[in-house]
């Protein structure tokens, strides 16, 4: 088979000789009880750089050790790119989040052989999923992989939204001392009432760690949590997010993207918040208005935003999120750490390995087979597709590089 992995640049600096953490933390299972991915072996080092494109989520000797080829290219994006291009006979697509290939309908009807779509992480909206259902197209993703990650990520831009983290460290970087300046709007989180969009894996994981903050807990979600998790954690169900975002300070949106969800944060829903609440979204940037956010946060409204997933990704430089007043944005990041990347990487093996077999999947990691939504995708998304807008990209992704094998 033909395997084409789309990832993202090495560092600038070329690939580390060293890392600052020697070894990971052994975890074997996550809180709900799933193992973590189980591959019959890796040819990586846990801990080391694999998303890029020189790190191959560690697949090479794999892949060629059994005969398949592999591609692996950042070049995605414009037309008659080389992931187009290798698109044309692939077998099997990986891409991630973070830097999407988005494999739209126009792509896969290019893509004759194509079986199988693999999301190196969590969230296969850069996958028309709609089109893939047409096209009998399965579509998998190492679920929970990262999840915990983002959620690390989510208190982390909490506390420095709320705290003022990001003006206080330029203040210093600048060779200031101004305290009154530093926290003219750094406030303490304890007390204040803090709601998750959707309460899966990152969502509830989130709110897991907040309750040691001492917060007001809230959630909406279409799924709501057994009795015993809300007494738990003392929180506070809502059947709509508008009634939720109503009496937030700070609101974390955890949903997946889907037709239900784009835009969902308009200037409508925004103007139903308390005035000078916070938005944190590392679920996906077409969830939130761009321009209503950028609005938001010039009039008040919102006292600040912060966040890693945008739209489309990579951004362009001239996207107003940028340099909108009080953000705390991030590249996507938040579920590509070097431990996130171990299990990822680990997982996209196992699916392959799988594939390769013939064997059937984890019902964890199914979100199309057989032409409809199962598994997770049955549980998180909605028929349709999200991937509209995509062709809005306009610059590369840095020096194109691209390694090419063949049988």
């Amino acid at each position: 088979m033909k395997v084409l992995c789309i990832l993202y640049d090495d560092p600038k600096g070329g690939m580390p000789s060293s890392y600052p953490v020697e070894n990971l933390p052994k975890i074997e299972k996550y809180p709900d009880g799933q193992t973590l991915p189980t591959p019959k072996g890796i040819d990586f080092n846990p801990g080391e750089l694999l998303g890029c494109v020189s790190g191959e989520l560690g697949l090479r000797k794999f892949l060629e050790d059994a005969g398949h080829t592999l591609v692996v290219t950042n070049d995605k994006d414009a037309p008659g790119c080389v992931a187009e291009k290798e698109l044309v006979d692939a077998d099997v697509v990986i891409s991630q989040p973070f830097f999407p290939f988005y494999l739209t309908k126009e792509r896969i009807a290019m893509a004759k052989n194509l079986k199988m779509a693999i999301t190196a992480g969590i969230g296969s909206d850069h996958v028309d999923l709609q089109a893939a259902m047409d096209n009998k197209i399965d579509v998998m993703e190492v679920t929970f992989c990262n999840s915990r990650s983002v959620a690390e990520h989510i208190v982390m831009m909490i506390l420095s939204l709320v705290r003022d983290y990001h003006n206080q460290y330029r203040i210093i970087n600048e060779g200031g001392w101004n305290i009154a300046d530093a926290v003219q709007r750094s406030y303490d989180l304890e007390g204040m009432h803090v709601g998750t969009v959707a309460a899966g894996r990152i969502g509830l994981d989130a709110l897991r760690k907040l309750k040691h903050f001492d917060v007001h807990m809230h959630y909406f979600d279409r799924h709501r949590l057994p009795e015993s998790v809300e007494k738990e954690l003392n929180l506070t169900f809502h059947d709509s997010v508008e009634s939720m975002v109503a009496v937030c300070d700070v609101v974390t949106i955890n949903c997946p993207l889907h037709p239900e969800t784009e835009n969902l944060f308009d200037d409508e829903m925004i103007g139903k918040m308390k005035k000078g609440a916070y938005i944190v979204n590392t679920a996906r940037g077409k969830i939130c208005n761009r321009d209503a956010i950028a609005r938001a946060l010039e009039s008040g409204q919102l006292s600040g935003y912060a966040g890693d997933v945008w739209f489309p990704q990579p951004a362009p430089n001239d996207h107003v999120w940028r340099t909108m007043p009080n953000h705390g944005m991030t590249p996507h990041t938040s579920g590509t750490s070097l431990s996130a990347q171990a299990r990822y990487a680990a997982g996209v093996r196992e699916i392959l390995e799988c594939l390769f077999a013939g064997e059937d999947q984890r019902t964890e990691y199914t979100i199309v087979k057989d032409g409809a939504l199962a598994g997770t995708g049955a549980h998180s998304y909605s028929e349709g597709s999200a991937t509209s807008g995509s062709d809005q990209i306009t610059f590369g992704s840095g020096p194109f590089q691209a390694i090419i094998t063949t049988d």
